[in-house]
């Protein structure tokens, strides 16, 4: 009995036997070739994994049997990440490469200087960053699905955000501050934020604000989001 060696997402593992959805059910039989017998690593994105041997390898309704369920962790991480609308494909570039690290929600902010991809549908946009999050799960293999939310407006952001903050700045420390509790790293569009939003921030009172430098070169937005990522993993 072989397992392919790759992760299948399950969004309700159950109990007994079940069916996985026709996406995931496609990618096991036609492109893992797995036939009836063989063992899925399933993921919910939750914190959970199990294995699952095929019942029926069907790949519209891949039918599976729960052979072992694991609880792997039960605290969500407490690194976020808030970064400013980009055009182009650049935000689905940050979450492809974000959401392969312990990164628990990243949020897409309205800000003074951002700039939203050129005749957008933004839920769709959402919707395809929520599917680049997936596929960053199954690939790192991480135990928690990085969430996908907004895009919104950064001072109704900040107006509600309860946690630590911490900001890409050239004025900065070399080293990031430990991760206690829930902390945000900001990363601002290009150009950066605008003074008003930068005083917002530096008078932030729900938690601590901290800066860091990334170095003495000019980064696009999207090299500094993972960039400052980096920093903490």
């Amino acid at each position: 009995m072989r397992t392919p060696d790759s992760r299948f997402y399950c969004p309700q593992i159950g109990e007994g036997t079940f069916t996985l959805d026709e996406n995931e059910s496609s990618h096991a039989v036609r492109v893992c070739r797995a036939t009836a017998g063989d063992t899925l690593e399933l993921c919910d994105g939750l914190g959970h994994f199990a294995d699952a041997i095929i019942v029926k390898a069907d790949p519209k309704a891949c039918e599976v049997r729960i052979d072992k369920f694991d609880t792997v962790s039960t605290e969500r991480p407490k690194l976020n990440l808030a970064i400013a609308c980009l055009k182009d494909d650049a935000l689905e570039e940050v979450v492809f490469h974000a959401a392969q690290t312990e990164i628990d929600t990243i949020y897409f902010l309205r800000t003074d200087f951002s700039q939203e991809p050129k005749n957008s549908d933004l839920h769709k946009l959402v919707r395809r960053a929520e599917l680049k999050s997936l596929v960053s799960l199954k690939q790192s293999k991480k135990p928690w699905l990085t969430r996908i939310e907004g895009p919104i407006e950064f001072d109704r952001w900040l107006d509600t955000y309860e946690g630590n903050l911490v900001l890409c700045d050239i004025n900065g420390a070399k080293s990031v501050p430990a991760l206690e509790q829930r902390t945000t790293l900001l990363v601002g569009p290009e150009g950066g934020f605008s003074d008003k939003e930068i005083s917002r921030i530096k008078s932030y009172q729900r938690g601590k604000t901290t800066l860091i430098n990334l170095g003495n070169t000019r980064l696009r937005a999207r090299t500094a989001a993972i960039i400052a990522l980096g920093k903490f993993v």
